[in-house]
């Protein structure tokens, strides 16, 4: 059902969250949900093979989630796929498990798409949990196609009402993003491709591709709890930040564009990050960073698995 002007409107919402081994952080995200308003929602959560197995834990404390644990590691998209099969709600909000919820949250977000009928995707403002005030997501700047490199818009600015603005921005921000089960059955699910990192990107094109567009709205407010999962500069990180970056790049920008970009990662990237890492002797990303060139070089395709 496509949304109307009515304000009484409130469709079922199906809020879905990945855990992977931060059970307690999960618990925090679950327990800020009590400051919604909203009434009509359904909250799952996705243990994405988990050392320990959370789901009696979370149910015993909010007995009203639904649990469901994969047995291997899906990565972002595949972990945020499951938890889609399951839902049932006419939209579908996918946030972090690092993220939690202001009041209004929901509401906002649900109103783009009642104003908006080209939306497929909407993302609230994010502000750094642990710095509130101060801005982390406003919207993205596009990907530049010849350097591979985009930038989220206001990043560590402080918050002075400079960003409330609706506006189409190129791309959702992964940690928080709400979709219509309309637009959802267009396009299909998230790639599992990327495994981490990139996946919210490429989705973003495929949702454009179809002709709906991608919204920020100011109005709704979530706080973020910046890299909890990956670590800030782990070895993982490194590896699926470039190899997946050369992959969306191949994916979703044509030549002659693309050979532009292959010639400056190879001439100025490489040479960079390579030098960068025996410098600070940093062994285990230097070999993080080109298996990730040597994935792309060889054409893997399918979910990776980084094993240091």
């Amino acid at each position: 059902m496509s949304p109307t002007n009515n304000s009484k409107y409130q469709p079922l919402v199906s809020i879905v969250t990945v855990n992977y081994n931060n059970t307690a952080v999960t618990c925090e995200l679950l327990a800020s949900l009590k400051r919604i308003s909203y009434p009509r929602v359904e909250v799952i959560v996705v243990d994405n093979a988990s050392v320990e197995d959370p789901t009696r834990e979370i149910i015993g404390k909010y007995p009203s989630v639904k649990v469901m644990r994969s047995e291997e590691n899906l990565g972002f998209a595949g972990g945020n796929n499951l938890g889609i099969k399951a839902a049932v709600g006419s939209y579908l909000f996918l946030v972090n498990n690092d993220t939690e919820f202001t009041p209004g949250l929901i509401e906002g977000l649900l109103e783009v798409f009642r104003e908006y009928p080209d939306a497929g995707v909407v993302s609230p403002k994010f502000h750094y949990f642990f710095d509130k005030g101060t801005i982390e997501y406003a919207g993205y700047h596009s990907v530049d196609v010849f350097t591979g490199r985009n930038s989220m818009i206001g990043c560590r600015e402080k918050d002075q009402g400079q960003y409330d603005t609706i506006s189409a921005t190129p791309y959702a921000h992964g940690g928080a993003m709400m979709i219509s089960r309309e637009a959802l059955e267009q396009v299909g699910p998230m790639p599992e491709l990327y495994f981490l990192y990139y996946e919210e990107f490429d989705w973003c094109e495929q949702f454009r591709r179809k002709g709906y567009k991608i919204y920020y709205q100011p109005k709704s407010l979530i706080y973020h709890k910046e890299s909890m999962s990956t670590g800030k500069n782990s070895p993982l990180k490194t590896y699926y930040i470039t190899r997946n970056r050369i992959l969306f790049m191949r994916r979703n920008v044509q030549l002659p564009a693309r050979l532009v970009f292959l010639l400056y990662f190879i001439f100025l990237t490489v040479p960079k990050n390579t030098l960068q890492f025996l410098l600070q002797r940093e062994s285990v990303h230097l070999k993080a960073f080109w298996r990730a060139i040597l994935s792309n070089m060889r054409n893997e395709s399918g979910r990776m698995r980084y094993e240091a």
